[in-house]
């Protein structure tokens, strides 16, 4: 009787293993990501998740760093990269606005996987003085060159203030990695970005120090300017990062960075099995920064985010439960405003085959707002 007992539950786990098995994800054996260059918060989570994936998938992953917004989407555009961790570039690249104007750009066909609630602020040197937004006037504003996802949010933070980029110095710097370094070695007063660069907690134990300036967020006429730039952001009280913490917050705007991006046409079942993979191994790598923790799939895996979501990532959400008749309205509204824009860029190229440079972005433009307008 023992025996058969013995027997029994051991044919009983073996099922059960056999079980946990065949509902693991299943990944390719290799991948290759795009995310921003190292020492950033979108570099340190793809490595986070990439690790994680190593250990639960036995997944080999390798992380191509670029600075640029360009440098992060033309492997993934191109097929030299799987998936790209981005910033708001890919509502840019969606759109074909900035950078992604040029003839050999325009509205790219995007989907998100999944992407963390983050935000995003205005740290400076706590010896520059700047306690107020207006208080930028006249200092030394990092920039990252080729990088509109940084450079248009700080745009709009300017514009909540009723500043314009001529109204500080800004200096413009190669990478991200060297704009958030500028404060520590003196080369800026200010910058824009997320909470917990590597470079802003250095910033924080330096001797100039750090002072999150603040974006009130009850200043009604100071969001509306700063929609007119941008309309992509929600006020947000932060206590995770360099200088924060619950006894000292900071307003700030809430976006979503990083999103991880895959191709419209990648693999239905590959990207379903990546966003079960992000799901399935978050204990791995949830404690890895001090924000990864909101990679939570019931936060990431849903709208609203700046391009649509794919139908891989859509359908592991459903079977989640997570996904709701407004989320898909949702997606499928941006998805209407992607197509007739990518449709648009077609039909303006056809009708000025010699349009180039500031002339087609400025034509591009005006034709951009005809569509959403008419949306």
């Amino acid at each position: 009787m023992k025996r058969t007992h013995l027997t029994t539950g051991l044919i009983s786990t073996v099922f059960a293993v056999l079980a946990n098995t065949a509902s693991a994800a299943e990944l390719p054996s290799t991948m290759t990501w795009t995310a921003y260059d190292v020492g950033s918060q979108g570099h340190s989570e793809a490595s986070a998740i990439a690790d994680a994936f190593g250990k639960a998938y036995n997944t080999r992953i390798r992380i191509q760093p670029a600075g640029s917004a360009i440098g992060r989407l033309q492997p993934l555009v191109s097929g030299r990269a799987d998936y790209a961790f981005l910033a708001t570039e890919s509502f840019f690249a969606t759109e074909g606005s900035y950078d992604f104007s040029e003839r050999r750009w325009g509205p790219q066909d995007l989907r998100a996987v999944a992407g963390r609630p983050s935000t995003f602020g205005v740290p400076s040197a706590a010896d520059a003085n700047i306690h107020t937004l207006d208080d930028l006037r006249g200092q030394r504003v990092a920039y990252v060159a080729g990088n509109p996802s940084v450079n248009v949010k700080c745009d709009a933070i300017l514009a909540f203030a009723g500043l314009r980029r001529d109204d500080v110095e800004a200096v413009m710097f190669p990478t991200h990695g060297a704009a958030m370094s500028s404060l520590v070695e003196d080369r800026a007063d200010a910058t824009c970005t997320t909470t917990t660069a590597s470079q802003l907690y250095e910033l924080e134990e330096s001797s100039r120090g750090i002072r999150w300036v603040d974006i009130p967020a009850d200043d009604e006429e100071g969001w509306a300017r700063m929609n007119q730039v941008a309309p992509v952001f929600q006020s947000f009280r932060e206590t995770i990062g360099a200088g924060l913490s619950e006894e000292s917050p900071a307003n700030m705007l809430a976006y979503r960075y990083p999103i991880i991006v895959a191709m419209a046409d990648r693999d239905e079942e590959e990207v379903y099995q990546f966003i079960k993979s992000l799901d399935e191994s978050y204990d791995l790598y949830r404690d890895a920064t001090a924000a990864i923790h909101r990679w939570a799939i019931e936060d990431s895996g849903v709208p609203p985010i700046d391009i649509p979501f794919h139908p891989g990532a859509i359908r592991y959400m459903e079977e989640k439960g997570l996904w709701s008749e407004q989320m898909q309205t949702w997606n499928g509204n941006r998805l209407a405003r992607l197509e007739a824009l990518k449709q648009a860029w077609d039909s303006l190229l056809n009708e000025e085959p010699d349009l180039e440079g500031d002339a087609l972005a400025e034509r591009w433009e005006a034709r951009r707002q005809e569509v959403i307008g008419a949306l």
